[in-house]
């Protein structure tokens, strides 16, 4: 079972090179701040899974404090790009 959450976390670590590619050349901005939303996501199902293997509750926490983070920095931006000013 845990062969199946490793082969998952690879899986994982190389779709975020896709994305790391669509933030690099991406056609808009929108389409660069979508792809920097998806690999924060991914990252956070690998901290889950990572969590799980190697049996450390820990890392859970660490998950969804980087899960608040990455929904804020994400709003913040939007935000930004939409009216030109965080405020």
């Amino acid at each position: 079972m845990i062969d199946i959450f490793r082969a998952s976390v690879i899986v994982l670590i190389l779709t975020i090179f896709l994305c790391l590619y669509r933030v690099l050349a991406g056609p808009g901005v929108e389409n660069r701040l979508i792809a920097v939303n998806t690999v924060g996501t991914k990252t956070i199902i690998i901290l889950v899974l990572i969590g799980f293997i190697y049996e450390r509750p820990l890392f859970l926490d660490i998950a969804i404090v980087y899960a608040m983070i990455n929904f804020i920095a994400t709003l913040a931006i939007a935000k930004y790009l939409g009216r030109g000013c965080v405020c």
